[in-house]
């Protein structure tokens, strides 16, 4: 298969774990014989910083051009501290779904045999957890109108989602639960908000369509509760932009460390792959960032296309380097793998090892495989 790749590596560490993913879609290349082409553009602050505005024309027009966007990271402490500030990086994340469409945003969240001890949550707790987060992307508070009076003393943001909106995040993710376990919970503020009684309505509809999917209901405070006292309750969770944004980031806790957890953010045209962890500016140029999301981001990408055989390959490396402790500080105290070292070792381990490779295992723990 051949595929362009448009790389958009961000800000903060999001040039690191990014490189690393590319070092593994490349070995998925020499491996099962594919052909990706890669192109890269700033967006975020450093799009900012030199052009003046966080998604340039130019990038923008390099990803309506790409197969797939693989997205690094977005955000830099100079705006975070800046209240002020007119223009700032995570706007040009946001004018990107939007101009894309990508309005369903795909988060996984598991527990990991080997790391349930690094989870706050105990192990009894979490094992087993395996549920995805279907997120409505392009509409709600983060896009409705936005007002602050001329004192600066009153500002509102309008919630605002039509029958439209959330119809076509709802049918994905039925047709997500379909293929899992089975069921969907929708989350949701139906007992106060208007926008969220809509939501409750149309997907009760949609529902209808799909009689083998059990649907039930959870408002938002509810489930945050839920998701740390029981997350295996969990298969397909379904809910609006702002809530979702909330739940996924509360449920990387569960997985042991934020830089395990992928997403992919979908529309009729366009997909985005990204972790879901953010800039982490003191950590930039240190080599101690966790690449793996961006690496699963990458094997999530591989799936989008029906490269479910590569996407396993990818998978299994990660899980390798996680039963091996060849792992960055975030999941093991004092380890002596840096971002490059961990990417080296996945990367070397995208192979189909009993059918063309006879490879010393020795080798490739200490990053001297020399496949790629």
């Amino acid at each position: 298969m051949n595929l362009k790749i448009a790389l958009l590596p961000g800000d903060g560490i999001g040039p690191e774990v990014l490189a690393q993913a590319v070092k593994c879609l490349q070995a998925v290349e020499e491996t099962f014989n594919h052909t990706f082409a890669y192109k890269e553009a700033p967006v975020g602050a450093i799009a900012i910083d030199k052009k003046g505005t966080p998604l340039p024309e130019s990038t923008l027009k390099l990803c309506h051009e790409a197969d797939a966007i693989l997205f690094g990271a977005i955000g830099d402490p100079k705006y975070d501290n800046d209240p002020d500030a007119k223009v700032r990086p995570e706007q040009g994340l946001l004018q990107l779904r939007k101009e894309l469409g990508l309005f369903a945003n795909i988060r996984p969240v598991l527990s990991h045999p080997t790391l349930l001890n690094k989870s706050p949550l105990k192990k009894e707790i979490i094992s087993g957890t395996d549920f995805v987060i279907y997120r409505e992307l392009t509409g709600g508070i983060y896009f409705g109108e936005k007002k602050l009076n001329e004192a600066g003393t009153v500002a509102s943001d309008l919630c605002e989602y039509s029958e439209e909106e959330i119809s076509r995040v709802a049918h994905l993710a039925f047709k997500a639960a379909k293929g899992r376990k089975k069921k969907l919970t929708l989350v949701d503020k139906a007992n106060v908000l208007e926008s969220s009684r809509l939501w409750r309505k149309v997907v009760t509809r949609i529902g209808e369509s799909y009689p083998e999917v059990t649907l039930d209901y959870l408002f938002v405070d509810n489930a945050a509760m839920q998701i740390i006292l029981n997350p295996t309750q969990f298969d397909v969770i379904l809910t609006e932009n702002m809530f979702g944004d909330i739940l996924s980031d509360e449920g990387s806790v569960i997985s042991g460390s934020i830089g395990l957890l992928a997403s992919a953010s979908v529309g009729d045209e366009n997909a985005l792959f990204e972790p879901i962890h953010g800039s982490y500016p003191q950590a930039k140029g240190k080599d101690i960032a966790n690449p793996i999301a961006s690496i699963l981001s990458a094997a999530m990408l591989l799936e989008h296309f029906g490269l479910h055989e590569e996407a396993m390959a990818v998978k299994k490396a990660v899980d390798k380097s996680l039963k091996k402790g060849i792992v960055t500080s975030d999941l093991k105290s004092k380890s002596q793998y840096g971002t490059n070292q961990v990417g080296d070792f996945i990367a070397h381990n995208i192979v189909d090892i009993e059918d063309n490779f006879n490879m010393n295992d020795e080798n490739i723990d200490l990053g001297k495989s020399t496949i790629i």
